[in-house]
């Protein structure tokens, strides 16, 4: 076997950064001792490789307990769980673990050690030099736009919890794992450092493409930022596996749907760009700053209800290029809606 997944990354310079590994889980399950039945019961997934896939369900469903038998923190009673073509049930599982990035609601940074300390010790349980540590730990740091002169010699309780949930983040991705698990990473923010994280996390993943399980209970969330959501059930029971799209536009049955709720419409919003929408004149925008072509139109919406105007400025690269009102929203909403209904 060829233990690649346990190799140390390789230097960035000569290779950059390592996109995701596929998982494949078959039939697994969970049982706990003096459980009458099974936590997870026969659970089989494809995760494609450089995916972020999000498992959302109720409270209880098994959700977490599936990601986390990924790198065996709770260990499968049965099944099989292969990353790339090895199977996880044979490797270490401490070296599994410090290959695999994990990011909690907690965070669970260290309070006794600095942001540089934290974000380095995977890559210093894995032997690598002082010197790369600190290259590797700097560079992070930028990533998640934290200004190394400025964080690396604070401590956790000197940031907040934004920012402290971005140290997490980076730490997860100190040694260049493939797979990342992710367990409601946002959930213990403010509402606008939420969105701002997802925001950010959103463009780091299409630029590292790394093969991702993210765990959450808002549905909004799942369709902002996964390529797929499962919606999960009682035991971890796979109700529907699929795009957001298609899930918002075929629930796969009344649960789903009921699941979905009265936010579909709003979270649909959220797939559809402002160039999608019938752009009015430039002549009739206001002088205000407006949102870019690309920008979703939860976000116009968001932004046009705040202004308390009629309508929004569409700008691109500093030049006014139409104008953008709730009629052309409403009608791109139902456009989408129209297009996707039978997908």
């Amino acid at each position: 076997m060829s233990d690649r997944l346990l190799e140390s990354a390789p230097d960035e310079e000569a290779a950059g950064s390592r996109t995701g590994l596929g998982i494949r889980l078959t039939d697994v399950s969970k049982t706990y001792p003096g459980g009458s039945a099974p936590a997870v019961d026969g659970f089989t997934m494809d995760i494609p490789a450089g995916e972020l896939v999000v498992f959302v369900g109720p409270s209880g469903c098994g959700k977490t307990t599936t990601m986390k038998m990924i790198n065996r923190i709770i260990e499968p009673t049965s099944g099989s769980i292969t990353i790339g073509d090895e199977d996880v049930l044979t490797l270490d599982p401490v070296r599994l673990r410090r290959r695999v990035g994990y990011v909690i609601q907690q965070i669970g940074l260290f309070p006794h050690m600095t942001i540089a300390q934290n974000v380095g010790v995977v890559p210093q349980l894995l032997g690598w030099s002082a010197a790369r540590t600190a290259e590797r730990v700097d560079e992070l740091l930028r990533t998640v736009a934290l200004d190394p002169g400025v964080f690396a010699h604070r401590y956790p309780r000197q940031l907040s919890g934004g920012q402290q949930q971005r140290v997490g983040v980076a730490r997860a991705l100190a040694a260049d794992p493939p797979v990342m698990l992710m367990d409601e990473p946002f959930g213990a923010t403010d509402p606008i450092t939420r969105e701002r994280l997802q925001d950010e996390f959103l463009e780091l993943q299409r630029r590292l493409r790394k093969t991702i399980v993210f765990v959450t209970h808002d549905f909004a969330e799942a369709v902002r930022l996964g390529d797929r959501i499962a919606v999960l059930g009682d035991r971890s029971r796979i109700v529907q596996y699929d795009t957001p799209r298609r899930v918002l536009a075929a629930p796969a049955d009344d649960y789903v749907a009921s699941f979905i709720g009265s936010t579909a419409a709003l979270t649909g919003l959220g797939l559809v760009r402002v160039a999608d929408a019938e752009l009015g004149p430039a002549s009739e925008a206001p002088d205000t700053a407006g949102v870019h072509p690309d920008t979703d139109l939860r976000t116009a919406l968001d932004l046009l209800v705040s202004s308390c105007g009629e309508r929004i400025a569409v700008r691109d690269g500093g030049r006014v290029v139409g104008s953008l009102g709730l009629a052309a929203i409403a009608a791109a909403l139902a456009a989408h809606t129209s297009s996707n209904g039978g997908a």
